[in-house]
């Protein structure tokens, strides 16, 4: 029994100051209409996956075979309020290949061309500010039409940083809680005419 308490210890103490590596690896298809992902820690570990697809009035996310979660246009931007990042995640890698047809074409070699400079500019940019994220921009040209992206972007956090991001939402929304309350209780106390 000390063992397990000793092990478990040892374990937790790990898991709260050393590095945790998340990997998400997208994959988009511009042909298909669809986008499939995957989420893995330490690029072994699976954790989640599935797709999505652009319908007319949102995005169809494909959970597992029999569920899927549509998320309309007019939510997004709320949405992104709910999911933010504090600092304590740092972008770790970002790689990306995006695939063009064209090959014969000088058009498609333009395009290529100019889509490789714009990725080189904004990863150049994006190097001097944070000169320990690995970055990768690469062009294919295919001679089928396509338009894919691959990208592969890892994030490092640890325990404690966790901890305290959600630490921060329980708090946030607790004083959400008060405030609400608070109102409530005054509009109750207002003498009726």
């Amino acid at each position: 029994m000390g063992e397990l308490f000793v092990y478990s210890l040892f374990f937790g103490g790990l898991f709260f100051f050393f590095p945790v590596f998340v990997y998400v690896d997208g994959y988009v298809d511009a042909a298909e209409n669809k986008a499939w992902f995957a989420l893995c820690l330490y690029r072994r570990l699976k954790v989640y996956g599935g797709y999505g697809e652009i319908l007319r009035g949102g995005i169809a996310l494909h959970l597992t075979d029999k569920k899927a979660v549509f998320l309309p246009y007019s939510s997004m931007a709320d949405t992104r309020k709910k999911f933010e990042i504090t600092k304590g995640f740092q972008l770790w890698r970002f790689h990306q290949i995006i695939e063009v047809s064209g090959a014969q074409s000088l058009y498609g070699v333009m395009l290529a061309a100019a889509l490789q400079a714009a990725g080189g500019a904004a990863f150049s940019v994006i190097q001097t500010r944070y000169p320990f994220v690995s970055l990768k921009n690469t062009v294919l040209l295919t001679e089928e039409r396509a338009l894919k992206l691959s990208v592969q972007a890892a994030t490092v956090f640890n325990g404690f940083i966790l901890t305290l991001a959600l630490i921060k939402k329980a708090l946030e929304a607790f004083l959400k809680w008060i405030k609400e309350k608070k109102s409530t209780a005054s509009w109750k106390r207002q003498p009726s005419n």
